[in-house]
């Protein structure tokens, strides 16, 4: 095996590779990735975010994780830390209680949706830690009620099946347990046609979508997104703010991963499809909580120029951004703006302007940094660049988000 090599991971990662002899279409593709991702990852404008493309590709190289990374393996993304946190999770979807009966009381549905309510709210305010706790009590009261025979009509017990498991799907998305992930949207999918409501399906759809991508399936993900998004919003109407959003949050998601796929026009285009109907919509909404509008349209562009690799357009669209519009509570995409402008300022080697966009992302939602992989790689980049000051703002940053001891 080789020793590890200096530079970020994407110039060892290339250095391995002509060390090889091999092609970045060769490599790619034996790794089950797109020739422009891996010049993407090459050229440090995005990281390799999962474990099992790490393994792939150093045995394809013949060299260690720790070599392509340049710390122990089990430091790589997605290489432990998240998966004791998520252990409570992983027993509730192991026990099946809808085929035995779980013993527990229906829920009121009052109190169920205050409950679910309650759940959106945490995620979208970036408390992680808290929605892990209590997602499979949140959980196991969604189930009971809807195999309990509780009051309540059919049709709305449904629907909060749905809109609990979809916040589960989330949170388990961000923690980076596709497995878990895939099967909470596959329940919240199956329950949302018998249901037999469009905005519900397309919800569904929304975390079908990122579950899929989280588990590197692009292509299944975004015929998905395209598909649904293309249905809701045939369907759409003024009178019905949830329809709009739905399909302008899915019209958003395409357009990621069109970015992702470095297929600028059509990212463009679906972009400027959400940008309808957040007009049509005409505020910075929070409906069935896709913080759907006007704003997040904005915010998007910003994030679909960071998939694209392009850091001036990325700033650029920045500017256009009155964050003050957005509801108070979205802090995670509050977060998620810095986030990106912190990749932008750091393509362009201005490092400090990166580390401040970095610090704002942790003071408005500190999980989001934490649980970050891509921040963390970044924030190792940078590290590498300035040299070692142990009393330096991104060293200290650097030991919170668990980069450094």
């Amino acid at each position: 095996m080789a020793g590890v090599a200096t530079g970020s991971m994407g110039e060892r990662i290339a250095a391995f590779r002509r060390r090889r002899g091999i092609s970045q279409a060769a490599l790619a593709g034996l790794v089950g990735r797109s020739e422009s991702w891996l010049s993407q990852v090459e050229r440090g404008v995005r990281s390799v975010d999962r474990l099992s493309v790490l393994l792939d590709l150093s045995r394809i190289l013949h060299v260690d994780v720790q070599a392509l990374i340049g710390r122990p393996w089990e430091l790589a993304p997605n290489g432990g830390g998240q998966e004791d946190e998520l252990a409570g999770v992983r027993r509730f979807f192991g026990r099946y209680d809808e085929l035995g009966g779980s013993g527990e009381e229906p829920v009121p549905q009052g109190d169920l949706r205050n409950r679910i309510a309650e759940a959106h709210t945490r995620y979208q305010a970036a408390e992680y830690r808290d929605l892990i706790a209590d997602l499979p009590s949140l959980l196991g009261e969604v189930d009971a009620t809807r195999y309990g025979n509780g009051a309540g009509g059919r049709r709305e017990t449904l629907l909060a099946y749905v809109y609990a498991y979809v916040a589960g799907a989330k949170l388990l998305t961000k923690m980076g347990s596709p497995d878990l992930a895939m099967l909470a949207a596959d329940r919240c999918a199956s329950a949302s046609v018998e249901a037999d409501s469009l905005s519900a399906r397309g919800l569904a759809a929304y975390q079908v979508t990122c579950a899929l991508l989280r588990a590197d399936r692009a292509d299944d993900a975004e015929h998905l997104a395209v598909t649904m998004a293309s249905l809701v919003d045939r369907q759409a109407r003024s009178d019905d703010p949830a329809s709009v959003s739905v399909a302008g949050a899915l019209w958003l998601i395409s357009a990621v991963i069109a970015g992702r796929r470095t297929e600028r026009g059509e990212a463009w285009e679906r972009l400027d499809r959400a940008e309808r109907l957040a007009q049509l919509l005409g505020e910075d909404g929070n409906h069935l909580w896709t913080a759907f509008g006007p704003t997040n349209v904005a915010l998007h562009r910003v994030s679909v120029a960071a998939e694209l690799g392009d850091a001036g357009e990325a700033l650029k669209a920045a500017t256009d951004i009155d964050i003050t519009k957005f509801p108070p509570g979205l802090k995670s995409r509050r977060a998620q703006l810095h986030l990106d402008l912190a990749w932008a300022q750091a393509q362009r080697k201005r490092d400090a302007e990166a580390t401040l966009h970095l610090l704002e992302a942790e003071q408005v939602a500190p999980q989001v940094v934490h649980y970050n992989v891509s921040v963390r790689e970044l924030i190792r980049e940078m590290l590498a660049r300035a040299g070692r000051s142990q009393t330096s703002a991104l060293d200290k940053l650097a030991v919170r988000a668990s980069v450094l001891a």
